[in-house]
């Protein structure tokens, strides 16, 4: 089994030292539903909701999440950020959040990927919540994530 890098040698929480890592070119892809009621997507689909344009407002949402995760995840790094993108896309049953999450760095952005899609998920939730009680986030994932070096 591999060994947890966020530990000490006595099990104590550690932000790992990423300072000896090349800087490498970095991204990641997220994605994930949140399962809304008939009526609530017709309301979102004709702009009804009451506290405005419900994706729009999501993926705004999102990209400012993504890019706060190292404030919310405490063991994560404060990375530079060179994109972060969220798109949420009205579905039949509900919508779904995809984003992506680049940078130039020592680590992974993954993390900033699924923030991203989790802020932009429960936006759609507080702007749907008075008109929808039975409301289900699920299937938030890693789609992929990737390095390259620089040259």
């Amino acid at each position: 089994m591999p060994e947890l890098t966020h530990t000490d040698e006595k099990g104590k929480a550690n932000m790992v030292d990423v300072g000896h890592k090349p800087d490498q070119i970095r991204s990641a892809r997220a994605e994930g539903k949140i399962k809304l009621n008939p009526e609530t997507v017709k309301l979102i689909r004709e702009n009804q909701m009451k506290k405005g344009d419900v994706l729009t407002i999501a993926e705004i949402a999102g990209i400012q999440g993504g890019k706060k995760t190292s404030e919310l995840i405490p063991l994560c790094h404060p990375l530079a950020i060179t994109k972060m993108d969220v798109k949420a896309e009205l579905v039949d049953d509900g919508v779904v959040v995809k984003s992506m999450a680049k940078c130039i760095g020592k680590t992974g952005i993954e993390m900033e990927a699924l923030t991203a899609v989790n802020v932009a998920l429960l936006t759609v939730y507080d702007m749907c919540k008075a008109v929808d009680k039975s409301m289900e986030i699920d299937g938030i994932r890693l789609i992929e994530k990737t390095k390259d070096d620089i040259n």
